[in-house]
């Protein structure tokens, strides 16, 4: 048996709330962090009306701007899922990764079933936050998105836009995956 190598898409989406059941996927942003840097982005038109103020705060996406300019939820997730399969070299499993994994793995994995009937991540997703937790000696509560960005970037300036934002987080994954192998090649 041939042991795949992985593949890393970072992930990033904005919603109209918090969590899947109820609340609509709005956008979808991914960055692979690979030496070619791909993206994806898509907007999609929601299918309930169901929102909390606090969510649609933080992205400024509104229902009648996707109503005019989304893309059905099918056709978004089909196209990514495309996307995913053509970005993804052949002999590799694309890895599911994202800041804060558990939020935007939700959503995804939700979409990827109700519309493909199959998730191409399969039943896994890399936390970006627990990773670096486990490569630095922190607690939890200063894992979040500005200590982080800081830590590498000198910033924390995060625009809630999904591309922008999983760009950025690719950065941030591609930084930490440097220096897991530079401690390994020290063991």
């Amino acid at each position: 048996m041939t042991k795949k190598k992985e593949f890393c898409i970072v992930i990033d989406v904005e919603t109209a709330g918090p969590d899947p059941a109820t609340y609509d996927l709005l956008s979808i942003g991914a960055c692979t962090i690979s030496v070619l840097q791909q993206t994806f982005y898509i907007e999609l038109i929601p299918i309930s009306r169901e929102y909390k103020e606090e969510a649609m705060g933080i992205h400024k996406l509104s229902f009648e701007y996707l109503d005019q300019n989304g893309v059905e939820p099918k056709d978004a997730i089909i196209q990514f899922a495309k996307w995913v399969e053509e970005i993804t070299p052949n002999g590799y499993t694309p890895v599911f990764a994202a800041f804060n994994a558990p939020f935007d793995w939700m959503f995804m994995s939700h979409y990827f079933y109700k519309y493909l009937g199959f998730n191409p991540f399969g039943h896994k997703a890399l936390d970006i936050k627990a990773l670096f937790m486990g490569l630095h000696p922190t607690n939890w509560l200063n894992t979040s998105h500005d200590r982080i960005s800081t830590h590498y970037h000198g910033n924390n300036e995060l625009s809630h836009h999904a591309l922008e934002d999983a760009v950025e987080e690719a950065d941030i994954l591609r930084k930490i995956l440097n220096e897991i192998n530079l401690l390994m090649e020290k063991e």
